[in-house]
């Protein structure tokens, strides 16, 4: 007789199949609630609620709904039309969804001893130039124009400490369920190629946390056991813990999130650091819960979709697929629009399958 853990509401612990289908689906869909409102010099947490207010929409438990009659005044991306609820028929393409597969296509051709010039490689082939932005388009450009890592990172590339290379690291995590330390070191050999310092400090935290999603307790368990993979000092490090320490001693949500931008000030709405401190913020104020986590997480701005599907990886390997609301996974269709050469159409399912070959 075969008997399986339960948790402590009582339901069955998801097992490693269940939890890589999470954290697939989690991401996408937490990519696509914050899809609409991706522009964080815009859309500040104050906008995106009275956005919310507007379309009665708060506390928000679904997809971002549609915008109000004659707009409100509110300016969403052009592709909300896919992404609002009642519009999501499959995911949105996008790159935050791209550099998932495009890790996975990695695993799958050089296994885990990929160098990080085969990575860049693999991007030269599979991924359409202009589907590329900020650092890793200077990466990209680079690698075109003959230069190998770590210059590809460093010459002429003012980008590189911005998100790009925490949005690449999921799949690191998913083929390293409870090893934060492998998955970290998979990540920063990833990163290489297109960030410095705090740039890889993100991807690699960002893997070792869904990477302890696996086996911890807890959000909090999972953020503790990430940090202890990047350099205590860096600062990224440090605002991670300063949200840990406000979400301790009680602060509020907001209070801890309008507490990290006076900490962040001055940093682009698509550096790592401050988006590393949301993305806390909505993983330890969510409790766990996977609509909380990432609604929340959306609701803190900054780069909402890369935030929103960080946030919905880690919780989705923390609940398992089984523990996603279906609103957030049945629009979906088991199926994803990606600019990925070969990948276009694929199926959700087995994305997740063919991770966890892997793992």
């Amino acid at each position: 007789m075969t008997v399986r853990a339960e948790t402590a509401s009582g339901r069955a612990r998801p097992d490693a199949r269940d939890r890589v289908l999470g954290g697939w689906s989690g991401r996408i869909a937490g990519n696509m609630l914050g899809k609409p409102v991706e522009r964080g010099d815009y859309w500040t947490r104050d906008r995106i609620d009275r956005y919310l207010r507007a379309t009665g929409a708060l506390p928000l438990a679904d997809y971002l709904p549609g915008p109000p009659a004659g707009g409100g005044g509110f300016e969403l991306r052009p592709e909300w039309r896919e992404c609002v609820r009642g519009r999501v028929h499959g995911s949105c393409r996008d790159d935050d969804v791209d550099y998932a597969i495009l890790a996975l296509h990695l695993l799958e051709t050089y296994g885990f001893a990929f160098t990080t010039g085969q990575v860049g490689e693999v991007w030269l082939l599979r991924l359409p130039y202009l589907q590329t932005f900020t650092a890793e388009r200077a990466a990209y450009r680079n690698l075109a124009n003959g230069l190998v890592p770590p210059a590809t990172a460093t010459h002429e590339n003012p980008h590189q400490e911005w998100i790009g290379a925490l949005i690449r690291a999921d799949v690191f995590g998913w083929t390293s369920p409870g090893d934060p330390g492998r998955a970290a070191s998979l990540a920063r050999r990833d990163a290489v190629l297109s960030h410095t310092g705090n740039g890889v400090y993100a991807a690699m935290w960002a893997a070792a946390l869904v990477a302890a999603a696996f086996t911890a307790p807890g959000p909090r368990a999972a953020v503790e056991t990430a940090l202890e993979q990047v350099p205590a000092g860096c600062r990224l490090a440090r605002t991670v813990r300063h949200m840990v320490a406000l979400h301790d001693a009680g602060v509020t949500w907001s209070d801890a999130l309008a507490e990290a931008e006076r900490e962040t000030a001055g940093l682009h709405w698509i550096h790592a650091v401050p988006n590393a401190a949301v993305i806390t913020a909505g993983l330890l104020y969510g409790g766990g819960d996977f609509t909380r986590t990432i609604t929340l997480t959306v609701r803190g701005g900054l780069d909402t979709d890369s935030n929103g599907a960080t946030a919905g990886s880690v919780a989705g390997v923390l609940c398992g697929a089984s523990g996603i609301p279906r609103h957030w996974t049945d629009p979906l269709e088991d199926r994803v629009r990606s600019a990925v050469f070969g990948f276009d159409g694929a199926r959700i399912g087995d994305l997740a399958e063919r991770t966890l070959a892997l793992s």
